[in-house]
């Protein structure tokens, strides 16, 4: 599917739906320390805002895989 695999909308992605909301921390960064904390605590509803908001740099680290593994990469 050509949306997987376009550079451009993927950071534009992982720059807005994975880092929002910004302040007073990009949301995401604080779920991945509280996840490393232990998850104490943690419900449904945070593993799934965490996959939300990781989904978008999953995506761009499968692009980068797939990239520096094709047999055309130079």
């Amino acid at each position: 599917m050509k949306l997987f695999n376009d550079y451009r909308l993927i950071i534009l992605f992982c720059l807005t739906l994975g880092l929002a909301p910004f302040f007073p921390e990009p949301h995401l960064w604080g779920k991945l320390k509280w996840i490393i904390g232990g998850a104490n605590g943690m419900q449904l509803q945070d593993w799934f805002d965490v996959l939300m908001h990781g989904f978008p740099w999953i995506l761009l680290i499968r692009l980068i895989i797939l990239k520096l593994t094709s047999k055309d990469a130079t």
